[in-house]
This record gives structure tokens, sequence and C-alpha cells, in this order.
């Protein structure tokens, strides 16, 4: 074999080992770029399943915060019977939470209006709202209530309560106005129309403070009982106790419902005439 061939020979087991090395270099590249696709991917799907993990256990603000619709069994028990009621009385309230006040008649839709302002980590309108539902449910229907807690910060930590923001209330006696202004992160959630920021600003303490419920403009009150009876308590748990007239619960907030009841049963002109005509009603409305 001539040297010509020789190096023909040499050069082709060269192209070849050539070859050979971009076929290996090309495979170990498609290896590469394939695990890392997986791993991609991988990470991708842990990344959706942590996100779907923190989203159900973190409350959006952006939904009001709730932590979701009240259960039935709870929903049911906020219309309490007036044997209940009765012996209660205005409980652990007092007729001097309720204030007096003068000036045009708060009206919507040809009814008299009971406009409530408070916040989703408020826990003093945690505990009211509870009140406000009770009494607005002998008045007429909510639709719907989704639960929520209070602020972990704030005094009375995380008392369980529901949450007005986005629900309806239908009755032929009242217009219910609920403004849920900030949510449980204190980010503006429903802003206050002007006329409802006047009214805020003329009858609540100094600073604006929540809750704030004006019942037909005859009547302002704040805070009219302590949270502290709901301290630990869960929905169902407050909602049990709703029904037992000898709860701290039932004092507190039945109490308070009882007081609310008689304040816009004087608005409406007793209507309805079951509810406001009753003798534990009368008997409050004689002292406000």
């Amino acid at each position: 074999m001539g040297k010509a061939d020789r190096n023909r020979n040499q050069s082709a087991r060269q192209r070849i080992a050539a070859q050979q090395r971009q076929a290996k270099e090309a495979e170990r590249r498609r290896r590469l770029l394939a695990i890392g696709g997986i791993a991609i991917v991988l990470v991708a799907a842990l990344v959706i399943i942590v996100v779907s993990v923190v989203n159900k256990k973190t409350p959006s603000a952006q939904s009001g915060s709730s932590n979701g619709p009240l259960p039935g069994s709870v929903l049911s028990k906020l219309n309490v019977p007036q044997s209940t009621l009765a012996p209660v009385g205005i409980g652990s309230s007092s007729t001097s939470a309720l204030k007096g006040v003068t000036g045009p008649a708060l009206t919507s839709g040809g009814k008299p209006e009971m406009l409530y302002i408070g916040a989703e980590w408020c826990p003093y309108c945690a505990a009211e709202r509870w009140a406000m539902a009770v009494a607005l449910s002998r008045f007429g229907h909510f639709s719907p209530l989704s639960g929520i807690h209070s602020s972990a910060t704030d005094v009375y930590p995380n008392t369980a309560s529901l949450t007005f923001y986005r629900s309806t209330f239908t009755s032929r006696y009242l217009t219910f106005t609920p403004v849920e202004n900030q949510d449980i992160h204190r980010n503006t959630l429903v802003p206050v129309t002007s006329a409802q920021q006047a009214l805020w600003s003329k009858y609540a303490p100094p600073g604006n403070g929540y809750p704030f419920i004006d019942i037909g403009n005859r009547f302002v009150t704040s805070v009219t009982y302590i949270p502290s009876v709901l301290k630990g308590l869960t929905w169902q748990q407050i909602a049990n106790d709703l029904h037992n007239p000898s709860s701290p619960v039932a004092k507190g907030a039945l109490g308070s419902a009882n007081l609310l009841t008689a304040a816009i049963c004087k608005v409406t002109g007793n209507a309805p005439s079951n509810v406001c005509t009753s003798p534990q009603v009368t008997s409050i409305e004689g002292s406000i």
C-alpha cells in the first residue's frame, strides 16, 4: 500500500471518528435536553400543586377574604325563635349602646334603611355581625353568607364570624346596606359613598371607628357587646349557643339582636307585627 493510500485511509478513519464523536455529543445533548425538559415539567407541576394548596389555605382578599360559604347547619340557626330570644332580653348589652339621633330619615327603595360599615379584620365587627344577622333574619332573608375570622394580630384574634360581602338581604320592611370597607388584610374591599361617609363622620366615634350602624338615621350604634364571649369557638359552636339562652354567646349576641330589633321596629312602624308587638320587643322599645 502506497503512502497516498495510507493517508487516505487515515483520513477516512479520522472522519469516521469525528462523526462518531459528533454523534455521541449530539446524543448527550439530546439526553440532557430531555432530562431538563422532564425536570421543568416536574417543577412546574410542583409549583401548581403548591399554589393550589396555598390558595386553599389562604383566603383571597379579592374574594372577600372569606373561608367559604357557611354550612347550612350554621345558616339555619341564625333564625332564632321568639321563645329563645324572649328570656334573654338585652342580655349583656345595654340600651345605652344605642344613641338616638335626629336628621333626615335614612331610606332606600321606599323603605327605612339600616347602614352597616365594618371591616373583615375587625373583631368587634365579627361579634356585631352575629347580632345583626339574627336581628335582620326576623325581618327578611339573607343569601348567601360566607364564614370568616377576624385578624389574628388584633385583640380577640381569629374570632369566628360571617361576612356580609357580596351578600343580599331581601325584606318587605327594611333595606339593609352592608359595607365591608376593608378585607382581612386591611385593604379596601368596598368603598363608602360620600353620603355614607358623611353619616359615618358625623355620628361615629373619632377616627371613624368600626363598626358603624345607622338604623334609619334614628339610632346609631357601634359595639353592643364584647367579643370575648366568642373566644375559641367555631361557627357551629356559636350557632349552637345562639339557641341556648343561658350561654354567654346568647346573652351577648341575642341581647344585642333584641336591642337592634327594637330599634328597627321603631323605624318600620312596628312591622311586622308578629315581631314588633312581642312583649319582649315592646318592653325594649319603651326604654330606647
